[in-house]
């Protein structure tokens, strides 16, 4: 069978993987071909059990796989046949030398600009799905564009903004494409090109076009606002838990105000995800860089109140369970960093589950679809935590038990007889606020609450 367009996309992770499978069943006349160094990865994505847990993204898979969407290792091969590359490598925080802590480590990014160059033999269009700092497309056609082979690249910033979760979902039914270019009569073209790949699903008054600069800023800045909106939240939070206020009620109150809206306003132990605390330390590097000084400080925030968050979901465990956390049991329900993905990088689990064994307690895990990365993720503290499947198993003879993922699962349990299978008293700290706290408390849990006093409860 014959394409129109082939269309490649290097790196099959949480990004590459759902927009890729979704753009080839929107798109059949296409051939969409995803690669990864990782064999484990891509043989995976052609079984049942997909390396990522994503709803809907199965469905997706099976409809398209064999027919016009193709998982392969031959990274220069499918180099060489593409005519436009999705770039989707990982992009994490510099944990060395200038910007350590806060840049972006661009050396993944910058071997694949290096092995596009090598295995290609005719132009391309080259787009960042990847999360990066502005100006990243300027080094990008440096490197691809320095080549002796006559063939000329034009890069493109596509970034994305679907939510794990619902990622398909927001691929299949976007808020906006943003399709950011240079301003060039090369550019426009190229850009052009992935405007009509979108437009096979995705109607034009969704599909903004800019500049390469604007585009690549918009990905950092959308996902400080809104993790900036869960810090303010979480901020008035701690305030309610001191007067009485509600901040349920509080977050009805303002998030109807259409001003403000009421997204994102639900107060919890924080935010996680390989987004938001790495997209705001970039853009506190950028504004560092540039001698933006408060500006940087005030994003850095934003980052100190989610860590805030965290410490005091333990030191309120500790103050309501007599100043001793040393020798009980503790179980997290969830690991997760949100429902309905398996994903738990920077998870609030993580620093929570560090945090109580720092004060020498037993720590049980629970989920139903990140035990597996949990294990990865908490490897160095070895055999001083477990992981059970089962909720109930987890929580028996436990004497405190936090909700850390809002699963569905976690509101539909018996929660009589979770308490009936713990010590006395029972406690239980709802960090998602997806519970029934006065049925709790009628049952006879200790109940803790993010954001209410105990006696509103």
């Amino acid at each position: 069978m014959s394409f129109e367009k082939k269309i490649l996309c290097i790196g099959a992770g949480y990004v590459g993987g759902p927009t890729m499978t979704v753009i080839a069943d929107k798109c059949p006349q296409h051939k969409v071909t995803i690669v990864d160094i990782n064999e484990e990865k891509i043989a995976a994505w052609q079984t049942d059990d997909l390396p990522i847990y994503e709803p809907g993204l199965l469905d997706v898979v099976k409809r398209t796989r064999g027919k016009n969407l193709f998982f392969s290792t031959d990274i220069p091969k499918e180099i060489d046949e593409a005519d436009i590359i999705f770039v989707s490598v990982n992009t994490p925080t510099k944990t060395f030398g200038e910007g350590k802590g806060k840049a972006s480590d661009l050396q993944y990014l910058e071997k694949t600009a290096h092995a596009i160059v090598e295995a290609s033999n005719s132009s391309k269009i080259i787009i960042e799905k990847s999360t990066l700092p502005v100006r990243t497309a300027e080094a990008l056609e440096k490197i691809l564009n320095s080549n002796d082979k006559g063939i000329h690249f034009d890069v493109i910033s596509n970034p994305e903004f679907l939510a794990e979760g619902t990622a398909i979902h927001d691929l299949e039914n976007p808020d906006r494409v943003l399709i950011g270019s240079r301003e060039t009569e090369e550019g426009l073209k190229a850009r052009q090109t992935i405007v009509d790949i979108y437009k096979n699903w995705v109607s034009d008054e969704r599909i903004i076009r800019s500049n390469v600069w604007s585009s690549e800023l918009s990905k950092l800045v959308a996902n400080a606002f809104l993790a900036q909106r869960i810090s303010s939240i979480n901020s008035i939070s701690a305030l309610c838990e001191h007067t009485g206020a509600d901040v349920s009620e509080i977050s009805r109150a303002i998030g109807a105000d259409s001003r403000i809206g009421n997204k994102f306003l639900n107060a919890s132990i924080g935010f996680g995800g390989s987004c938001f605390k790495k997209d705001i330390l970039n853009l506190v590097y950028i504004s560092e860089s540039l001698g933006l000084t408060e500006v940087a400080e005030y994003w850095e925030n934003v980052i100190k109140m989610n860590d805030y968050q965290e410490k005091r979901f333990v030191k309120r465990m500790l103050s309501t369970m007599f100043n001793t956390l040393a020798n009980k049991k503790i179980v997290l329900f969830g690991f997760a960093f949100k429902a309905n993905t398996g994903d738990t990088r920077e998870t609030p689990a993580y620093y929570v589950a560090k945090m109580l064994l720092e004060e020498h307690a037993n720590v049980y895990i629970t989920d139903p679809k990140a035990l597996k990365n949990a294990k990865i993720d908490l490897a160095e503290f070895g055999n001083r935590i477990k992981y059970v499947d089962d909720p109930y198993e987890a929580a028996k003879d436990a004497d405190a038990v936090a909700i850390m993922t809002e699963w569905d699962l976690y509101k539909e349990l018996d929660y009589k007889k979770i308490h009936d299978g713990m010590r006395k008293p029972a406690h239980i700290y709802d960090g998602r606020n997806i519970l029934d706290h006065s049925k709790l408390k009628e049952i006879g849990f200790d109940t803790h609450v993010i954001g209410k006093h105990s006696d509103n409860i």
